[in-house]
C-alpha cells in the first residue's frame, strides 16, 4: 500500500557530508549532476529554491547528508534539493515528468491539489503500484489549472525526510491581480529522528513530546482566577477523560526544527524587495505535522488566492496555515526597512523565520510568540462551555422543528449497523443512541460501555428540511453548514456504518459549524492584539460558482481516535479494515465531517475539488485541504467528475494511515 516501511537513516547510502539547503548551493549539487534541461536560477531572491520549467523535466529521487541542527543526518531529497525544485508550469500546456527512484524504497510523487487523470495522481496502492528502486515513472498529463500548489511523496515517511517541493502554475490569461515580485515561502517541520521512532513513540505514549502540561504554578493561577470549586470541578472533568487541555500537537518543537524554504530561524530566510512593490508571497504548509501562524509584523496581509483558487481580496494581519493548505497574500512595503515574516507552530513550541528586506544586510527584530493555547469545552464540542469569542452556535436561532442540529442526536452513536458505506440511505426512523458520559458533557466511547441507548429521535423525517433558517425564516450570518449555504438540505443523508470499539475514546455531543472561528490560540488576537485572523467564513471565491446545482445527498463522516493509543480512524474504522466510499459520476454529493477528537485534522480529497460552504453558495471557494476544527463540524460539496479511485485522508502524516478512505468514483 501507500505506507512502505522506510529503512533507518543508517542503513541509507548518499554523498558526502555538507550542509546545504537552498539557493545557489542546490544549483551546484544539480549541475554536478551534469545539469538539468528547463534549469532556471531564481531571480532576486536570496536563498530560494531553484525553478524548473518545460514541457519535460527530469526529477531524481535519492538521499542527501544535511545539517540542519548541528548534527548530521539524511534526507531525501529531488534532484539534490530540499524543498525540493520549484515546477513552474503553465496552464493549458502537457507536461511530462520523469521520476527516477534512486533510493532503496519504493517512491512516488504526488501532485497536491492538481486535478489530473487516476494513474497520474501518484498514490501507491490506490492510483498506480509506486515507482521501484532503481526504476522510473513517467507522469503526463495537461495542466487544467493555475495557481499555488506542492508536490510529495505518497509513500511512507519520506514527505517528514524532506521529499516535498512547490508548483507554481502560470495562468494562461494573466493574473486578476498586479503584483511586481514573488517569492515562494514553503514551511516544513524537519527532525533528527527516524520518523519510524517517532511513531513508535507516539504509539507507546501519545503525550511523549508535549513539555506544555499543567504545573502546580498553573493550578495557583487557575484557584485565583476561577476559585477553589471551579478549577477543581475542571480539573475532575479532564482527568476523568484521561485528556489534558494542553494536547494541541502531537509532535512539537522538542523534537522539531522549523523551516522556512529549507532554512532554520538562526540563520532565517531572505527575500527582497523595492519600497512601493507589490510582492506576491505564496505561503505553502509542507510540514509533516505542524500548523503555522502567520503573520508579517507592520505590514498587512491582502490574501488573494485560497488553496490555488482565486478569492475576493481579504486584508487580515494573521492567517493560520494547516498542513497542506496554500495562501497567496500581496504586501506593500511602504518603508525602505526590513519585515520579519513569522510562521509560530500552533503549539507554540517554536517557529519558522524570514526577513523580507530592501537590503540582505539588514534583519528585523524577531517577535515573541503568543501564549500557549489552552483547549475549552468548545474545542471538545461541548457546545458554549468555555469559548471564547468566535465558535458561534450556528444552530441558535434555527428552526428545529423535527431537527437538532447540536444535541445528542446529531447523528452520533446512531444505530447504523447494517448500512452501506456508499448506499443512499436516508436519514428516517434511526434509533438514535446515547453513550455512557464520563465528565460533564463529553461523550466518551470505550469497551464495555452500555450502547443500548435511548430512542432520541425514531420516526423524525430529515428529508426535505431547510435546516438553515432561522425562527424567522431569514438566514443567520453564520449558519454554514448542512443546507445553510442558500442550497437546502440533502435528500438523502448517507452515514457510514460507525463503530464504537478501541479506536475511539470520544464523541462530541454537540459539534458546531464555527467557519468564522479562527482557532484555538487565535480567538481574542483582534481583541487584545488589533490583529485581524483570516478564517474560513471571509473566503468567497473570485468567480461564480461552477455548479449551482443542489447536493443529491449528503455523506456524514466522523473523525474519530482513540490518543491512549494513537488509533486514528474514520467513523471508528481504520483504513485497513475500511470499505471504499462509493460515489456515482456526474453527482453532486454534500460530505459533512465531524471532528470527535481534540486534533484539527486537515483533510484532503485527491482528484476533486472541496466547494467549502461559507455561508455565500454564489461564490463558494475551492479547496484542496480543509481543515475540521477540534469538535466541529463542517461541510463542502464535491462533483464527483473525476471516474477511478482515489485517496481521501487526513494529511497528518502520522493520523494517515488509519484516518484514510478509498473513493472510488464510478
Amino acid at each position: 500500500m501507500a505506507f512502505n516501511r522506510p529503512k533507518t537513516f543508517d542503513e541509507l547510502s548518499s554523498p558526502s557530508r555538507r550542509r546545504f539547503v537552498l539557493g545557489a548551493a542546490s544549483a551546484g549539487a544539480m549541475m554536478a549532476l551534469g545539469g538539468l534541461p528547463g534549469l532556471v536560477q531564481a531571480k532576486s531572491r536570496p536563498q530560494d529554491v531553484v525553478e524548473l520549467s518545460g514541457r519535460t523535466i527530469d526529477l531524481n529521487i535519492g538521499y542527501q547528508k544535511v545539517n540542519i541542527t548541528g548534527t548530521e543526518r539524511t534526507a531525501t531529497t529531488i534532484n539534490g534539493s530540499m524543498p525540493a525544485p520549484v515546477l513552474r508550469l503553465k496552464e493549458g500546456q502537457r507536461v511530462t515528468l520523469n521520476v527516477a527512484n534512486g533510493l532503496s524504497d519504493d517512491t512516488s510523487i504526488h501532485w497536491h491539489g492538481l486535478i489530473l487523470p487516476e494513474n497520474m495522481d501518484g498514490v501507491p496502492g490506490i492510483s498506480f503500484d509506486g515507482i521501484k528502486p532503481g526504476e522510473s515513472y513517467k507522469y503526463e498529463f495537461d495542466v487544467v489549472q493555475n495557481g499555488t500548489y506542492w508536490y510529495h511523496s505518497h509513500s511512507g515517511f519520506q514527505e517528514q525526510t524532506g521529499h516535498y517541493g512547490p508548483i507554481i502554475i502560470e495562468p494562461k490569461d494573466g493574473y486578476p491581480y498586479k503584483f511586481d515580485r514573488e517569492h515562494v515561502v514553503m514551511l516544513s517541520d524537519w527532525t533528527d529522528e527516524d520518523p519510524e521512532d517517532i511513531y513508535a513513540k507516539l504509539k507507546k505514549l501519545s503525550h511523549y513530546y508535549n513539555f506544555s502540561e499543567r504545573t502546580t504554578g498553573d493550578l495557583v493561577d487557575d484557584i485565583q482566577q476561577k476559585g477553589l470549586s471551579q478549577t477543581m470541578a475542571d480539573r475532575e472533568m479532564w482527568n476523568n477523560m484521561r485528556m489534558s487541555d494542553r494536547d494541541i500537537s502531537d509532535v512539537t518543537g522538542y523534537t522539531y526544527t522549523f523551516l522556512m524554504n529549507g532554512v532554520t530561524p538562526d540563520d532565517g530566510w531572505v527575500g527582497q524587495f523595492k519600497k512601493g512593490e507589490k510582492v506576491l508571497l505564496r505561503f505553502i504548509n509542507a510540514a509533516a505535522m505542524t500548523f503555522f501562524d502567520v503573520r508579517i509584523p507592520g505590514l498587512k496581509m491582502t490574501v488573494v488566492a485560497a488553496d490555488g483558487q482565486y478569492v475576493k481580496p481579504v486584508s487580515v494581519d494573521e492567517f493560520r496555515i494547516g498542513v497542506a493548505e496554500t495562501y497567496d497574500v500581496i504586501v506593500e512595503p511602504e518603508d525602505n526597512a526590513p519585515y520579519t515574516v513569522f510562521a509560530q507552530s500552533i503549539d507554540r513550541s517554536g517557529y519558522a523565520r524570514g526577513t523580507l528586506t530592501p537590503d540582505p544586510a539588514l534583519r528585523a527584530e524577531v517577535p515573541a510568540m503568543d501564549a500557549k493555547p489552552i483547549l475549552t469545552h468548545g474545542d471538545m464540542g461541548m457546545g458554549h462551555h468555555g469559548m471564547h469569542g468566535g465558535g458561534h452556535n450556528m444552530g441558535g436561532d434555527m428552526d428545529h422543528s423535527g431537527h437538532n442540529m447540536g444535541g445528542n442526536n446529531s447523528s452520533g452513536g446512531m444505530d447504523h449497523s447494517g448500512h452501506n458505506m456508499g448506499g443512499g440511505m436516508e436519514h428516517r426512523n434511526h434509533k438514535m443512541n446515547t453513550q455512557k458520559r464520563r465528565g460533564s458533557l463529553l461523550k466518551v466511547a470505550s469497551n464495555g460501555m452500555d450502547h443500548s441507548g435511548h430512542n432520541m429521535g425514531g420516526g423524525m423525517d430529515h428529508s426535505g428540511h431547510s435546516m438553515g433558517t432561522t425562527k424567522s425564516g431569514s438566514k443567520s450570518k453564520y449558519q454554514m453548514g448542512s443546507g445553510l449555504a442558500g442550497y437546502g438540505s440533502a435528500a438523502e443523508i448517507t452515514h457510514a456504518k460507525e463503530e464504537y470499539g478501541p479506536h475511539v475514546d470520544m464523541r462530541a455531543e454537540t459539534p458546531q459549524y464555527r467557519m468564522d472561528d479562527p482557532g484555538i490560540g487565535l480567538r481574542d488576537h483582534k481583541e487584545k492584539l488589533g490583529r485581524k485572523v483570516l478564517t474560513y467564513a471571509d473566503l468567497r471565491n473570485l468567480y461564480p460558482t461552477p455548479d449551482k446545482r443542489q447536493p443529491d445527498r449528503e455523506i456524514e463522516l466522523h473523525l474519530t481516535g482513540n490518543m491512549s493509543r494513537y488509533m486514528w480512524s474514520i467513523n471508528g474504522v481504520k483504513f485497513a479494515d475500511a470499505e471504499p466510499l462509493q460515489l456515482n459520476y456526474g453527482e453532486r454529493v454534500r460530505i459533512t465531517l465531524v471532528n470527535d477528537t481534540m486534533m484539527n485534522h486537515p483533510m484532503h480529497l485527491h482528484g476533486m475539488w472541496s466547494d467549502l460552504e461559507t455561508g455565500d453558495h454564489k461564490y463558494i471557494p475551492r479547496k484542496h485541504t480543509v481543515i475540521v476544527q477540534p469538535g466541529a463540524k463542517i461541510s463542502y460539496l464535491v462533483t464527483a467528475d473525476a471516474k477511478g479511485s482515489w485517496a481521501y485522508h487526513c494529511h497528518l502524516v502520522y493520523h494517515m494511515m488509519g484516518m484514510f478512505r478509498k473513493v472510488t468514483v464510478s
